[in-house]
């Protein structure tokens, strides 16, 4: 088992790069907040270029790999669900941005500050998402705990996007 991972960890095998978000993981300290502050990045740089259309199909093909690297680099560091894994954040992110265009940059602020702390606190459906695919300890690291990796992420997703639905329609509500 590997406390922290390495550069030189992740650089060993693809699926590492991927579920360590490109090195985002790495980061010593909140390695969830880099990673999401990571996609964030990619996702402005990208989406100039790309525009709206792609990404759900990026997020779909994202979490397909995603699923085979998260477990595959959770079976490499021989823990469950290692913070150091950020593609959770990162597809999940990337799909909250892409609902919730267009979005100016406080939107973005508030919509980041939203899904940090769904995926940080874990209230209700989150935590227990993330109860779900939980390994015992010392049970060999498979598939499920792969999917459940990314699946609190797009429950933290989907209730930051439902508060945000509700934000606007009370500001709707309010005509302001």
């Amino acid at each position: 088992m590997i406390a922290q991972p390495t550069f030189g960890f992740m650089a060993r095998h693809p699926a590492r790069w991927i579920a360590l978000g490109f090195g985002a993981g790495l980061a010593p300290k909140a390695p969830g907040t880099v990673g999401t502050l990571w996609a964030w990045a990619a996702f402005l740089a990208l989406e100039r270029f790309l525009g709206p259309q792609p990404w759900g199909w990026i997020v779909l093909i994202g979490t397909l790999v995603g699923a085979w690297a998260c477990t595959r680099c959770a079976q490499h560091l021989g823990v469950a669900d290692p913070g150091s894994i950020v593609w959770d954040e990162v597809l999940a992110f990337w799909l909250v941005l892409w609902v919730a265009q267009p979005a100016l940059l406080w939107q973005q602020t508030l919509l980041f500050a939203l899904f940090r702390f769904f995926d940080a606190a874990k209230p209700g459906p989150v935590g227990w998402a993330d109860r779900l695919f939980k390994a015992e300890r010392g049970a060999p690291i498979g598939w499920a705990q792969g999917w459940g990796i990314l699946v609190d992420d797009f429950v933290a997703a989907g209730c930051t996007l439902f508060a945000w639905a509700l934000g606007v329609a009370l500001h709707s509500a309010l005509g302001r």
